[in-house]
Parts: structure tokens; C-alpha cells; sequence
């Protein structure tokens, strides 16, 4: 390469930096950083992601726990960094213990992390720790970090035909350092939860707490928890020091022995939520998915995993080599639904037919999608079976996907799967119910493990319903206390 050609990179190169916007000032540190955002910008993205995170998982309708996180939420944020930024409070229909924030002021928890919250004081800490993750402009700072190595790396591969060959390790290189910085915002949103918790009156320690319960559920699924420089978050004995430690120092300077817990009142607002899968929502019984709601079923192929969203379900063997997708189509006849995949999908039809399965109309497309490998050149071939099957006003959609040369080995799977779709009629499997957390005043005083049996806990769910209620089922439980259970 020239010299002026070189020259002329760089300059582009440099051209390039100087669009990025002048460093932003931090709202939680005060100091400068790199911002290639604006917090406009940042409120539009948050609003985009809402409606696939909704879609997603799914929104959990109980308008009592709703109410108090959206006002807690308020709280949070009249005293937080960012007071003036408009905040968004879903509770998602999932199982996970999750909670999670995304960039201009949302902030998700799933129902599986409301249930195991014991108290007031562990919920607001959780909120207040998503909240910092907001006023601290962690997502928008990292992807801003993220495109500048991106764009630093690309010009050093313009200008080097010898720093090509190591642009793969620079990458890697690039990643473990945001990974760093993801551990920092983690702690630093830790170290918020508490300021903002405790500024509201809340006790912090609580939420050192359900730390202690995410530790313990590390220890029980993986025996020994997840070391601290393998994962994206803090190991959670860690936090529980850390979180500790930063609530007694909060607490003592704000000079107050006053600091809310509420515990039997968060219990009473959980009593009958949720708790696991929800059944009405889908579920694999003998190798049958059967969907209540919808009033449908269809065999899954032997020994292969399921995952079920409300967007779609999900079907694969552990190697991978195939996949079978069940969705909704938008469209109000099969045949519709057909044709508009073909052409979003950019498919190939080698054969349609029209069947019926089980009574129901439909339609079967074979197809395939030829690509070419951009870094070997050779072209690859991806074979796809579809049923496009009308029922009770829509059109349902499975499509069996697996490469040119594997097609032929997963057709007959994938055929027994689609043409066996059927109505479900069945009363036992319509009527199925959920699991809910069951709130119970303990009848005599003792220790967990009496009480679970006063109530007729079976001795292989002691240890769940131990964990659940954050105590030891050695632990001594007064009478009337209240406690959680599971029940129908």
C-alpha cells in the first residue's frame, strides 16, 4: 500500500472520531465520558425494545403489584440522578429470576423474581439497582465503547495489511475488557440500589439478602456458585459483603434506626402469583405439547428440547443439526400465510399441496434457501418443510429447517410432528392449573421444617420451599408467622 493511500485512511479514520458527539457528563459520577448518544436517542431505543420485550415474554397482569412498583418506581426516581427522565415499570410473565433495564428509563422484573422476594426492602433494592443501571447510562455508555473499538478496529485493519491477521484476537481482546467494565457497572448499580433504597427509608441489608439467595440457589444448581472472573455479574456472596457493608454506612449517615422491611405486607401482595412454568401457557406432558388456552396439541419428536415463548416454540435435537419452529401467522388463510413466507423468507417452492390434517385445512410448501459463504465462497443450502394449518380463526405454523445434506435424515421427524397437529378436547388437559405461591400463617411455634409439615409439605420439596422462604429448615418460626407455600 502507498503511503498517500495510507495517509488517506488515516484521515477518513480520524474524519470519522471527530463525528463522534463531545464527551457527556456522567449524572451519577459527575465526570466526563464517552458518549455517542444522546439521551434522546436513548429514550427512542428504550421504546423500541419495549414492544419485543413484551412480546417476548409477556406481560403479568396483577394490577396490586403493578400499583406499588409504579409507585415505589416514582420514588425511586424523584430521588435518584435522573429525576427527570419519564421511567417505565413491566412485570413479565416468566419464571426466571430476572430483572433487567434497557436504555431511556425501563426496567423489567419477571413474576419468578417477585415470588422470591420475601419483603418490601429486597424488592426496592432489586428496583433500585435496575435504576442505576439507568441514571448511570450503562447500556448507552457500553454500546458507545463498543462502536469506537469497533471502529478503531477497522481502521487499524485499513491501514495494516499485517494487523488483519490479528484482528480476530484484537476482538477477543476488546470483549474481556467490556466484560471488566460490565462487572463495574454491576457494582457501581449495587452501590446505587442501596443509596436510592435507603433514601426512600428502606432497609439496604435486605437486599444483601436475596443475594445471599441467589448464592444459595448457585451453590444448590452448580455446587460451589459461579467464580467471580467467570461471569458478566459479581459472584453474589460477593455483592452480599459488599451491599452490607455500603447499607450500615448509608444507614449510620443518614443517623435513622427507622428503616422499613415490610414483610407480611409484600407476602399478602404475592399471595396466589404465579410461581414455575404456567401450563395454560403450553407445556410437554408424555411427550405431547398441549396449549389449553388455544385449545391445541401435537407430539414432540422424541429426545429433543422444547422451548416455549409467546412468540413462538422451538424444537431441536442436542446436536443442533435441525429445528422445528411453531408460530402464529398473521394471516387469515393458509395460503396467505404461505405466500407471504415465501417471499419474506426469500424461499425457493420445490413442491405445494393441499392437505388436511386432522380435518383442519392446510397447506404444505417445500422449499429451500441457497447462500453463498462469504469467507469460503461455497454455497450453502438450507431445506424447509412448512404446514400452514387453519384452526379456530387462525393460521398455525410449523416450519422444519435443517441443511441440504441433513434434510432427508429429519423429514419423517418432522412430518410426524406437523401432520399430527389436532384440536384439544381432552377435560384434564384444558382444566390444568398452575402452581401459585400460597401464603400461610404458621399454626404452632418450631422450626421450618415442623411447620412445612403441619401444612403436609412432602420431605422432597422441603429444601425448594427452604430456599423460597429465604430460612433454614432448622430455623426457629414463631406462631402466626407467615410463610410461602405452592400450591394449585
Amino acid at each position: 500500500m502507498k503511503k498517500r493511500q495510507v495517509l488517506s485512511k488515516l484521515a477518513l479514520l480520524i474524519a470519522a472520531i471527530l463525528l463522534i458527539p463531545s464527551c457527556a457528563v456522567n449524572p451519577v459520577t459527575g465526570k466526563k465520558q464517552l458518549m455517542l448518544m444522546t439521551e434522546e436517542q436513548e429514550i427512542e431505543l428504550g421504546a423500541q425494545y419495549d414492544p419485543t420485550v413484551i412480546a417476548t415474554f409477556g406481560l403479568y397482569e396483577n394490577p396490586d403489584l403493578q400499583t406499588f412498583i409504579e409507585k415505589k418506581g416514582t420514588e425511586l426516581a424523584k430521588i435518584s440522578h435522573r429525576p427527570n427522565l419519564e421511567y417505565h415499570f413491566r412485570i413479565l410473565d416468566s419464571p426466571v429470576i430476572n430483572a433487567f433495564a434497557v436504555p431511556g428509563g425501563y426496567i423489567y422484573m419477571t413474576r419468578g423474581i417477585l415470588a422470591h422476594f420475601n419483603n418490601e426492602a429486597e424488592l426496592i433494592g432489586v428496583l433500585g439497582h435496575e435504576m442505576g443501571h439507568i441514571t448511570a447510562r450503562h447500556t448507552a455508555s457500553q454500546q458507545s465503547k463498543q462502536q469506537l473499538g469497533q471502529l478503531l478496529l477497522v481502521g487499524g485493519m485499513i491501514v495494516s495489511e499485517d494487523f488483519r491477521q490479528f484482528a480476530d484476537y484484537a476482538m477477543q481482546g476488546m470483549q474481556l475488557l467490556f466484560l471488566k467494565f460490565s462487572r463495574d457497572n454491576e457494582r457501581q448499580s449495587d452501590k446505587l440500589g442501596v443509596e436510592y433504597s435507603t433514601k426512600i427509608g428502606y432497609d439496604a441489608h435486605k437486599m444483601a439478602d436475596f443475594f445471599h439467595v441467589l448464592d444459595k440457589m448457585q451453590m444448590e444448581s452448580e455446587s460451589g456458585g459461579i467464580p467471580t472472573f467467570y461471569s458478566t455479574h459479581p459472584d453474589p456472596g460477593d455483592r452480599y459483603n459488599d451491599v452490607n457493608q455500603r447499607a450500615t454506612s448509608w444507614q449510620d449517615s443518614l443517623n435513622s434506626n427507622n428503616w422499613t422491611v415490610n414483610e407480611d405486607n409484600y407476602l399478602r401482595m404475592i399471595d396466589g402469583i404465579v410461581y414455575g412454568e404456567d401450563p395454560r401457557q403450553g407445556y410437554v406432558e408424555s411427550g405431547i405439547f398441549y396449549h389449553p388456552e388455544m385449545k391445541f396439541k401435537f407430539p414432540v419428536p422424541s429426545g429433543w428440547q422444547l422451548e416455549n415463548s409467546p412468540l413462538q416454540v422451538q424444537m431441536a435435537p442436542s446436536d443442533g443439526k435441525a429445528a422445528v419452529i411453531f408460530t402464529l401467522a398473521k394471516q387469515k388463510t393458509a395460503a396467505e400465510a404461505a405466500q407471504t413466507v415465501v417471499q419474506e423468507l426469500n424461499l425457493t417452492t420445490l413442491e405445494s399441496r393441499n392437505v388436511t390434517v386432522n380435518g383442519l385445512p392446510t397447506v404444505v410448501i417445500s422449499s429451500q434457501q441457497v447462500s453463498q459463504n462469504e469467507q469460503t465462497g461455497a454455497e450453502q443450502t438450507i431445506k424447509v418443510l412448512s404446514y400452514f394449518i387453519e384452526y379456530s380463526g387462525s393460521v398455525y405454523v410449523f416450519h422444519g429447517v435443517s441443511s441440504g445434506e441433513n434434510f432427508s435424515n429429519y423429514l419423517q421427524t418432522f412430518e410426524l410432528t406437523m401432520s399430527n397437529f389436532n384440536r384439544l378436547t381432552e377435560a384434564s388437559k384444558l382444566n390444568v392449573k398452575p402452581k401459585r405461591i400460597k401464603i400461610q400463617s404458621v399454626r404452632n411455634s418450631g422450626t421450618l421444617a415442623d411447620a412445612l409439615k403441619a401444612f403436609g409439605v412432602s420431605q422432597n420439596q422441603m429444601n425448594e420451599l427452604a430456599l423460597l422462604n429465604n430460612m433454614e429448615l432448622t430455623e426457629q418460626v414463631s406462631r402466626g408467622k407467615l410463610i410461602k407455600l405452592i400450591g394449585d
